[in-house]
């Protein structure tokens, strides 16, 4: 299987009240040195091997000037066989675009865009400090299919602060109206030192209970079936073709680089993660020195755990006999006592060949998948 690129744009406009990934403000000279340790970077670890995706994750990547996200992927190519009709993937919030700006990304070589929109309800929007506006999330999409792109994902964010299922239903609809190719539905985490957990005391902002939340996904994955998208995650549906090939390694026990700040990779049973703080990473890069801050050889039971613990959150599951080729190990005879409560309950689906989940056991998929690491099989 191909490689996967992952490069890490840590810049943000504002840092919103929830997010707990590596980023901080945007500041134009940081930008500059640090776009050229990626450059640096990619050629530091170029050895030719075979790749058909790139992903720019953030942060908001599309604070970077198309020129310069061009010259990055000219990099990527120099340095890897990248192949011709690769998935090159841009994340990018509604107010950093404009039709002129995707016109440059579309030509500097993106040829998937994902909007992180989260919410179709200013209200909404506003509680989680976003920049943008509903009405500027949907003219970003419009002007984005303009711009030619013909891969669009768009985000939500479920089980808001103050939000009730018909609000929820509200963004689904109003996302399905503008039908893009994929979509992905998050359920909001509020990490412990999250600023949004400090407003919801402030304002006594409210979280529906968590019956209310699965019938938020429930319901949505309904409809979304019914307008015609495949689920194919837990999380993801997609149009017929337009799975996230890059995610997709993430879930199918494959291999991806990462470069930046905080980026992880994972290769040759091998999981690293570079150094954090964005001005370490760009001294370390100019100096040669070690980019990995952590660096881990997973043993040979972790790689069947993560294998089947990733596998599980695929709509397909596991393949079977893919796992018993691979590691050796008979899913069924080595876990199948312990998962059966869950098939029993209807909650675990097992057929010749694979095991899945049900949609409603998707709500539970962290109780099914600990028994790959609590088992005592070893």
């Amino acid at each position: 299987m191909a490689l996967g690129l992952y490069l890490h744009v840590p810049f943000c406009s504002a840092i919103c009240n929830y997010c707990n990934f590596n980023r901080g403000l945007f500041d134009a000279d940081l930008k500059r040195h640090y776009v050229d340790a990626l450059h640096q970077e990619i050629r530091q670890r170029s050895d030719g091997e075979a790749a058909d995706t790139i992903f720019f994750g953030g942060g908001t990547p599309s604070l970077l000037e198309p020129a310069e996200i061009g010259d990055l992927i000219a990099s990527c190519r120099n340095a890897f066989a990248l192949s011709p009709d690769a998935e090159i993937t841009l994340e990018a919030n509604p107010e950093t675009v404009s039709q002129e700006r995707l016109i440059g990304f579309r030509e500097a070589g993106i040829n998937r865009l994902s909007f992180g929109v989260q919410s179709f309800r200013d209200e909404e929007l506003q509680r989680l400090s976003r920049l943008h506006s509903a009405a500027r999330a949907r003219a970003a999409f419009v002007e984005a299919r303009g711009a030619g792109f013909e891969n669009i994902s768009l985000d939500l964010m479920m089980w808001l602060p103050q939000q009730s299922i018909a609000e929820w239903l509200e963004s689904v609809e109003a996302l399905i109206d503008l039908g893009p190719d994929h979509a992905s539905l998050y359920l909001l985490e509020i990490y412990p030192n999250a600023p949004l957990r400090d407003a919801m005391a402030r304002g006594q902002w409210s979280l529906a209970p968590d019956d209310d939340a699965a019938e938020m996904y429930l319901q949505a994955m309904e409809r979304l079936d019914r307008a015609g998208y495949q689920q194919y995650e837990i999380s993801n549906v997609s149009r017929p073709g337009r799975r996230s090939t890059h995610n997709l390694k993430y879930w199918t026990d494959g291999e991806w680089l990462g470069f930046g700040c905080g980026a992880h990779s994972t290769r040759n049973g091998v999981r690293e993660k570079n150094v954090s703080s964005t001005t370490e990473y760009i001294a370390r890069v100019a100096e040669r020195g070690q980019i990995s801050g952590e660096r881990r050889v997973l043993t040979p039971q972790e790689r069947v755990e993560e294998a089947l613990f990733t596998g599980l959150r695929l709509a397909d599951g596991i393949d079977l006999a893919g796992v018993k080729s691979r590691y050796g190990v008979d899913v069924r005879a080595a876990y199948g006592r312990e998962l059966q409560p869950f098939v029993d309950a209807g909650l675990l689906i097992y057929d010749d060949a694979r095991m899945y989940l049900a949609r409603p056991g998707m709500l539970l998929a962290h109780e099914v998948m600990t028994v790959f690491i609590n088992s005592s099989v070893r």
